[in-house]
């Protein structure tokens, strides 16, 4: 298998799943060079762990520069997919690729990010709390 002694090699649309996008935007990584790959026994790409690690950590980098400024580095982007407002308080779902992430805000909050289903949101996770932003 490609390298030897390559520890966790995956194949391109395992590492997709591990990136959150899709087979095609990984293959295309990889054609234009943004990430290597090898050839396994049966002629399949994979990409060796250590690789692809070090490629996620600078998507995240990327993706830290280009956002707002914060401390929280668990960002979660989807789409709202259901909003309960209450007298003080909303339930917030956010679908986040195969994710489902529900945080309760005020419902004053959730008018002004004008949350509603199909809306962009990005669930910000820190520590046991978690936070929207609209995107």
């Amino acid at each position: 298998m490609g390298q030897a002694g390559a520890v966790n090699p995956y194949r391109i649309g395992e590492a997709a799943a591990l990136l959150g996008v899709s087979a095609d935007t990984m293959r295309r990584w990889v054609d234009a060079g943004r990430l290597a790959a090898e050839r396994d026994e049966h002629g399949h790409r994979i990409i060796p762990g250590a690789e692809l690690a070090a490629f996620a950590r600078e998507l995240s980098r990327q993706e830290s520069a280009e956002g707002r400024p914060s401390s929280a580095r668990n960002r979660f982007p989807g789409i709202v997919t259901e909003v309960k407002l209450g007298d003080v308080a909303a339930q917030v779902e956010i679908q986040a690729g195969p994710f489902r992430v529900v945080s309760l805000i005020s419902r004053e909050s959730a008018e002004e990010l004008n949350l509603v289903p199909g809306a962009p949101a990005t669930a910000v996770i820190k520590s046991t709390n978690v936070m929207v932003e609209p995107r």
